[in-house]
């Protein structure tokens, strides 16, 4: 992945398969972030769990979590609680949306089909998040803050 990984002045964002394959062969060991995306569900929160150890091992510092799908009050606190609990730092709450599956099951994506969604504020607000943390005591980078349409999986 190294190859892939953006250059000091870039940032490159890849959304990868929901496995601990990707730690346990070292391929995100280049990364400057990784985040982790925690859904209110048991299984979800224990590879989460499990994910945060494993980054670490490979020298990654900065290991957020991404609280998804989230529905009601009871499912965020879930999240929150278990984040807590194994050290892991929420950097942005993205709430269920039915407009992702629709957009999904036209082919297009959630900023296309739904721009002015919470959803999509979210993610947004989640972009310049990290921006403000990948800066943290960096050199200064230039980054294209504007996502660009059409090319988020819409995937949440």
């Amino acid at each position: 992945m190294g190859e892939i990984v953006a250059s000091d002045d870039e940032m490159t964002v890849m959304d990868m398969e929901a496995s601990l394959e990707h730690l346990s062969r070292g391929t995100v060991r280049h990364v400057d972030a990784l985040l982790i995306v925690a859904e209110p569900y048991y299984r979800a929160l224990e590879t989460a769990a499990r994910t945060v150890p494993l980054a670490r091992g490979l020298g990654i510092e900065r290991i957020y979590a991404i609280a998804n799908k989230i529905r009601n009050a009871e499912d965020e606190k879930a999240v929150t609680d278990y984040c807590r609990t194994h050290d892991l730092e929420i950097i942005a709450t993205i709430p269920f949306d039915e407009k992702v599956t629709t957009a999904d099951r036209a082919g297009r994506s959630i900023l296309d089909a739904a721009p002015d969604s919470h959803l999509v504020r979210e993610v947004t607000a989640l972009a310049g998040k990290l921006l403000e943390k990948l800066s943290e005591g960096s050199s200064s980078a230039t980054v294209n803050k504007e996502p660009l349409a059409g090319e988020a999986s819409g995937r949440c």
